[in-house]
């Protein structure tokens, strides 16, 4: 189905935050773990942020030798799963290390007016998607705290990728009391064994809404 357009929802206001994720180098065409097309959401957000007089960038920043890591256990590879103790573990490339340039955020992304850099997935043993809690699902970001402290109440995202971390986010901020959309045609997927479908299904079960930003998207 096609996303409704953001006209169609609101006009933004005071109370609104865009909620970038993860726009890195290693997410983009050339990095280690990119997500395809994943450079096209740049100029989408750039436009999108201007129109917000609130902007929080996430940004995965992970010590060298983190868990998620396939390096990190010997015989396993990329994309294969494991049992954490915390749930099912995807094992990935190493990626935005701290202070590598994979963890730097693109460089085209251009958005001074953010107020906010969360830094998320830097303890060493659990990974973090979402940007509001780790990936145990209890273990906060302190983002939750920053947004109501901040008077915000409607949560819009855009970022990579839409069927990991940005669903994590989404659904997450759904379960914390958020007005919440996510912005499809400014979001990039990996599509694991049908991933970006199971996102659309979760995200629609849970009343979260995906518009489009663009009319011709």
């Amino acid at each position: 189905m096609r996303s409704r357009l953001m006209s169609e929802h609101t006009t933004i206001n005071g109370s609104d935050v865009l909620i970038v994720v993860d726009v890195q180098n290693d997410f983009c065409p050339g990095g280690a773990l990119p997500v395809p097309r994943g450079d096209e959401v740049v100029p989408i957000i750039n436009r999108l942020a201007a129109r917000f007089r609130n902007v929080v960038l996430t940004q995965d920043w992970h010590p060298a030798g983190h868990f998620s890591f396939a390096s990190s256990h010997p015989g396993k590879k990329p994309f294969e799963t494991i049992a954490a103790p915390y749930g099912p573990q995807v094992l990935w490339p190493d990626h935005c290390v701290q202070r590598s340039w994979g963890a730097e955020f693109h460089h085209a992304l251009d958005i001074p007016h953010a107020a906010l850099v969360l830094r998320k997935g830097m303890a060493r043993t659990i990974d973090s998607y979402s940007a509001f809690y780790e990936n145990d699902r209890t273990t906060p970001t302190g983002l939750t705290g920053y947004l109501r402290t901040r008077g915000l109440s409607r949560v819009f995202l855009a970022g990579l990728a839409f069927d990991f971390c940005v669903r994590y986010s989404a659904e997450d901020a759904q379960r914390e009391g958020f007005a919440v959309f996510v912005i499809e045609d400014a979001c990039r997927g990996i599509d694991m064994d049908g991933s970006m479908a199971a996102t659309r299904g979760t995200l629609a079960a849970l009343g979260v809404a995906c518009i489009a930003a663009l009319e011709s998207t």
